[in-house]
């Protein structure tokens, strides 16, 4: 694609999650890129990972299989794409199957940071507390 948008950048970049080809994630993103999630969330303590990955390797193993660990079954639909110069955010509603058949429903807002025409950073945010309560059952202590 010549001279994408920040906006087609990070389309493209969902189309290609969803491969789970972590040489053509990897490629999505700065060689110093950043994903930083909601510290502690429910997702990293029952993966035992990280909640802000570096690097496209680190970034493109989570997405395209350590995630996989822990959701099955992964639907995502868009409520909202706003674009902003070179910052793209998405509203998004994640729906799953966690280990033993358990659903998984929760809304999402990412922050893209797009240099150029790779993703330089993203921002993630979620219910973190509803995130908790159905991976695990309990709230968080």
């Amino acid at each position: 694609m010549d001279n994408p948008t920040a906006k087609d950048v990070v389309l493209n970049a969902w189309k290609t999650f969803s491969t789970r080809d972590a040489g053509l994630i990897a490629s999505l993103f700065t060689p110093d890129a950043e994903w930083i999630a909601p510290r502690c969330n429910a997702t990293a303590v029952a993966l035992a990972h990280t909640d802000h990955m570096i690097g496209p390797d680190q970034i493109a193993r989570f997405i395209a299989s350590e995630m996989h660990c822990l959701f099955s079954a992964i639907d995502i639909s868009f409520r909202a794409v706003h674009v902003d110069g070179d910052a793209v955010i998405i509203e998004e509603r994640m729906r799953a199957t966690l280990p033993e058949g358990r659903p998984y429903d929760n809304d999402y807002c990412f922050v893209f940071v797009v240099a150029g025409d790779r993703i330089k950073q993203v921002r993630e945010y979620m219910d973190t507390r509803k995130g908790w309560q159905m991976i695990f059952g309990k709230t968080a202590e």
